[in-house]
């Protein structure tokens, strides 16, 4: 199982959503802690970086994973229109 870090920003982010959304994205990142290969669908490398993103609906969740320690750092979490700027 992988322990979830979060950024200030994603915390401020998923703070920043709707009761829906949140417990949506919540939900998705628990999954994601006890196994990412179960959302591999969702899952994609991002270019030029160590980071991937995780699709949940209208949202995005970037993220890195540290495999040494099992460890996944959410970076970001905002809507498909907004994440990539």
């Amino acid at each position: 199982m992988y322990k979830l870090v979060f950024t200030k920003i994603a915390e401020r982010n998923l703070k920043s959503l709707n009761k829906d959304s949140y417990f949506l994205i919540k939900n998705k990142l628990l999954l994601l802690s006890q196994d990412p290969n179960l959302l591999e669908n969702n899952i994609k490398r991002l270019k030029n970086t160590d980071a991937f993103r995780l699709r949940v609906g209208n949202y995005r969740v970037i993220f890195e994973k540290d495999e040494g320690v099992l460890k996944i750092i959410i970076i970001k979490i905002k809507h498909r229109s907004e994440v990539y700027k």
